[in-house]
């Protein structure tokens, strides 16, 4: 199916890693020339490396989405570098564990600018370009904001506001054409899931008894199927659709996990 994403811009926070990575890949298998905004590590390096030995075109903008003063710099930059912004893809970002009970009021405030506060300004930042392209965001959410998990106040109440906050885009840019849609993953075999699997006594077990309660095929999500629901919602093919919230998740959130 040709998707229409051929040279489009796509402005990717978190690009390098993951489920960003995966969305990354899938932009370039579409034509469409991937802008990642992601912070500098052994492993952003690793994975930039490689697409330059594909041949791959991309571009790469490593800086700390810490403030609105730097998302503005990322966006001010992606433009210098590309002339256009397509699509943003708002992706980056940790579930840090500041909960209710042992995590200080300071700490809730500290997670939400880490997982929600950029999410805003990027958007903020990247709206001129994505007017003129009549472009289209997706928001990367989590299934933490519908269920809950315990122990996560800052990341669930950040990832609920995601949610908040697609709708509240869909509406507001109507008039500029603007689709603003959110993907919401369960489980998701990432580099940094497998670190979190790999912290207990017997890995093999804690991933046995999360998979079992995944309702289709009782396995984990792949990142190449979430990229997959976004490179569709970023395309022409997507047109009609706005203001909605994708669960890509084996049925993880809505379906009897007794079914499985």
């Amino acid at each position: 199916m040709e998707l229409g994403l051929r040279e489009k811009v796509v402005l990717i926070t978190g690009g390098a890693e993951g489920i960003g990575a995966a969305i990354s890949r899938a932009c370039l298998e579409e034509g469409a020339i991937p802008c990642i905004v992601t912070r500098d590590s052994e492993a952003v390096q690793a994975f930039a490396r490689g697409l330059r030995e594909r041949g791959a075109h991309f571009e790469l903008v490593t800086i700390e989405l810490h403030s609105p003063e730097s998302c503005g710099a990322a966006v001010e930059e992606a433009l210098r570098r590309c002339g256009r912004i397509d699509a943003l893809v708002n992706n980056a970002g940790v579930n840090d564990k500041v909960g209710l009970e042992f995590g200080s009021p300071e700490e809730f405030l500290a997670s939400i600018q880490r997982n929600l506060w950029h999410y805003y300004s990027m958007a903020h930042y990247a709206l001129p370009s994505l007017k003129a392209a009549r472009g289209s965001i997706v928001n990367i959410a989590s299934k933490t904001a519908i269920t809950g998990q315990g122990g996560t106040s800052g990341y669930a109440a950040s990832k609920g506001g995601q949610l908040a906050l697609t709708r509240e885009w869909a509406v507001e840019l109507l008039p500029f054409g603007i689709r603003v849609n959110a993907i919401v993953p369960s489980e998701v075999m990432t580099p940094l899931y497998r670190r979190w699997i790999a912290t207990f006594p017997n890995p093999d077990d804690k991933l046995r008894s999360i998979t079992e309660k995944i309702p289709l095929g009782q396995r984990m999500t792949e990142p190449a199927e979430i990229a997959s629901m976004a490179i569709f919602l970023l395309s022409e093919r997507a047109s009609h659709i706005t203001g909605q919230h994708l669960f890509v998740d084996g049925g993880y959130v809505h379906l009897d996990r007794a079914l499985g």
